[in-house]
């Protein structure tokens, strides 16, 4: 009896132990699949990227810290710049992205894949430039094969000009900490939701 209990246990073992694993890719989280990067000047865009990952139960990060295996592997990304240099033809953000965009984003395979935009702006002091760096984030992204999900309407922003504005509409959700900053959580989670619709996730 105990023979033949020992030789039960031994074969259930080495059944599990020939149980073929499941690729790594079938075990992939959203966080393994979509990446959130941003930059800041004054810790505004940080926030504003904080209330994005929180709706969608990821984390962010600076771009600063951005490897290139972590570009190319992700499924999806989320990016996100303040605008400092106003009225500025290209680097408008003041930081790491401004180097990024030309140094390293060309070298980076993100062809056909799925970006989505965000940018922090004052639309009171600087309303001509309002968000003009998102405007630079979609040229780049595009120019590098990707493809930009998430455009927001206009309505319910105060600013006169901003080149983050593509037939009428934001190139992604834009945010004003300065002026509007009771409206950035909610934009947030309305943003995310609408990204969700449109299979970005």
């Amino acid at each position: 009896m105990m023979l033949i209990a020992a030789l039960l246990i031994s074969a259930v073992s080495n059944a599990n132990a020939f149980v073929p694993c499941a690729s790594d890719s079938a075990f992939r989280t959203q966080l393994d699949a979509v990446k959130i990067y941003y930059d800041t000047q004054t810790g505004n865009t940080e926030t504003c990227a904080g209330y994005i990952a929180a709706a969608a139960g990821l984390e962010a990060e600076s771009i600063a810290d951005a490897t290139a295996n972590d570009i190319d592997s992700a499924d999806a990304l989320i990016v996100g710049a303040p605008t400092w240099h106003t009225d500025s033809e290209d680097q408008r953000s003041g930081t790491a992205w401004d180097d990024w965009l030309y140094s390293s984003l060309p070298n980076r395979n993100v062809q056909g894949k799925k970006v989505a935009i965000f940018g922090v702006g004052d639309s009171a002091s600087y309303s001509e430039y309002y968000c003009d760096a998102a405007g630079e984030l979609y040229d780049q992204f595009v120019k590098a094969g990707a493809k930009v999900y998430g455009f927001v309407s206009t309505e319910g922003y105060e600013h006169s000009a901003s080149k983050a504005e593509k037939d009428g509409k934001f190139v992604g959700c834009m945010f004003d900490e300065d002026n509007q900053y009771d409206l950035s959580e909610e934009r947030a989670n309305k943003w995310v939701q609408q990204l969700k619709d449109e299979g970005f996730f």
